[in-house]
């Protein structure tokens, strides 16, 4: 008999995000999935979303990378509670490596633990981790054939955010085409552009992010 592991796989990890919705809707808080490609900005873009929202929120951060504690260390300089997750290889985060981190936090002072998960746009999008929101990031360098080269990613995400676009003029990207192949697989989601050196866009999406924390923090369903 075919054993179906990767079934298996999928349906244990369902489980899991479910506990960690549980545990962290008892203690009012949200968890923010970023994911996207190695070099797209996904730091960059979480440590100007936190100078712009910890007067507001109280946050925390999960910071996945395969090996190396680098961009934990630059949050941990914002003064926020930043736990490193190495996967040692692995292209993603499981639920339950989530979970069990979840402890090193008192959940009661976090309204908002971000997660950066790990540099990919294939394995992040098909592992629930107990997510109230995902975000994912694109940058202009990485070319405008990505979303129809990847589309569970651009598909299975509560907002699009195309970073860079302070080099746009250097790089052949259609932004229309884009916006256009998102639009035809997630229509309703936010399609968003920002420069965190430039800080073009970064005030919209901060509003964005508000507004979404403010609902998921009364109505985290």
């Amino acid at each position: 008999m075919e054993i179906k592991v990767y079934h298996q796989i999928m349906d244990w990890n369902e489980d899991v995000a479910d506990q960690v919705k549980e545990t962290l809707h008892q203690h009012h808080t949200i968890l923010i999935n970023i994911m996207g490609s190695p070099g797209a900005g996904k730091t960059s873009v979480l440590k100007t979303l936190i100078q712009h929202l910890k007067k507001e929120y109280s946050i925390g951060v999960i910071e996945g990378d395969i090996t190396t504690d680098i961009d934990a260390k630059t949050i941990h300089d914002l003064n926020i509670p930043c736990v490193e997750l190495n996967t040692d290889g692995a292209c993603h985060i499981e639920a339950m490596s989530v979970q069990k981190i979840l402890p090193e936090f008192d959940l009661d002072q976090i309204d908002v633990l971000f997660v950066e998960n790990i540099g990919n746009l294939v394995c992040p999008a098909e592992f629930d981790i107990g997510e109230n929101m995902r975000i994912t990031i694109l940058s202009v360098p990485e070319g405008d054939d990505k979303v129809v080269k990847y589309p569970l990613m651009f598909t299975d995400t509560d907002c699009l955010v195309i970073n860079k676009i302070d080099v746009l003029p250097y790089f052949s990207f259609d932004l229309n085409r884009v916006h256009n192949d998102y639009k035809a697989i997630n229509p309703k989601a936010p399609f968003l552009t920002v420069s965190t050196t430039t800080q073009q866009g970064i005030e919209e999406l901060v509003n964005h992010l508000k507004e979404r924390i403010e609902t998921l923090l009364h109505d985290p369903s």
